[in-house]
């Protein structure tokens, strides 16, 4: 009887160590990396999950090997991300980078993706080919 309450303890504890690292991100591997932070994205405000999104890329973009990148990012929560993204912003512009030389700081960069998400979320996303009344492959289904 022992036993059986020290192993149900144990599963206890460890189910919550568990699930308590939820918002943070699990980078053991590539896949974990980018289950966790879809994850991460997917459970965040409207408004910090393109900063969240820009600075993961901006970190992916910067650090090449997968081991350190991985390093970097491992138990970091949206926010400390996000601090990450923005120091990295700065030293990139600082260092002279032209796709970063644009703008002025993080919030226009981060403004400009928001408008370009705009413009590609409201364009016609219908193929064009669709339109020239090509044959339809659906049938009439008659009672046999």
């Amino acid at each position: 009887m022992r036993i059986l309450v020290v192993i149900l303890m144990a599963s206890l504890g460890w189910s919550i160590g568990a699930c308590s690292k939820a918002n943070q991100i699990n980078a053991r591997s590539l896949q974990s990396a980018q289950k966790s932070v879809f994850y991460i994205k997917e459970h965040l405000a409207l408004e910090e999950r393109i900063p969240f999104e820009v600075a993961y890329w901006l970190l992916r973009d910067q650090i090449k090997n997968n081991d350190e990148f991985l390093q970097a990012i491992d138990g970091k929560t949206s926010k400390e991300l996000i601090d990450l993204g923005k120091d990295n912003f700065a030293k990139r512009k600082a260092s002279g980078d032209t796709e970063y030389a644009q703008y002025e700081n993080w919030e226009q960069m981060i403004s400009k993706s928001i408008q370009q998400r705009g413009v590609q979320d409201t364009a016609d996303s219908t193929d064009p080919r669709d339109k020239k009344g090509y044959p339809r492959v659906d049938y009439k289904m008659h009672a046999m």
